[in-house]
């Protein structure tokens, strides 16, 4: 059964990452490249969060690494910069669920100022999701940029057709 919802959470993402990828038009050949980023670094955070337990920051930086590596590997086979592939395959990644709570939360802070005890819970919820919210997605940047600080030449000759040594 796991491993049903493993695949149905990458296909999701998939389907999630080519749409988001569309937007900006890419080039037909890098499409299901992207889909397939996305489909492993989101089945990669959600086995670690479902199987070993961890939190939802650790397990989205693990994810947006795997797809910061994959981005620079599979960008050199379709001559396409790593950008193209790595910004619509994170997006899925987003912790929406969050950061719809951080607003919520607000907005009811706002309808509860004369009640005290309303507005204690709801400024309570308010920083707890803006702190989960800004953490995976800083988390998000830092693990699908480290491969670009991490190998530059690498990164920097993906549409090159010079050989990288």
């Amino acid at each position: 059964m796991i491993i049903i919802d493993i695949l149905s959470d990458g296909l999701f993402a998939a389907v999630a990452g080519i749409g988001f990828g569309a937007i900006s038009d890419p080039p037909l050949r890098v499409v299901r490249i992207i889909g397939l980023l996305a489909a492993v670094g989101h089945a990669c955070r959600y086995c670690l969060m479902s199987i070993t337990e961890m939190d939802i920051a650790t397990g989205s930086l693990a994810g947006a690494l795997i797809i910061g590596f994959g981005s620079i590997w599979l960008g050199k086979k379709v001559r396409s910069p790593m950008i193209v592939l790595y910004i619509p395959a994170l997006l899925p990644m987003i912790p929406g669920k969050f950061a719809y709570n951080m607003v919520f939360s607000q907005i009811m802070f706002l309808q509860n100022v004369n009640s005290p005890i309303e507005r204690t819970k709801y400024m309570e919820m308010f920083f707890s999701n803006t702190m989960v919210t800004c953490t995976v997605v800083f988390l998000l940047a830092v693990g699908a940029t480290l491969p670009m600080f991490l190998f530059p030449r690498r990164a920097s000759s993906l549409t090159r057709n010079k050989t990288i040594k």
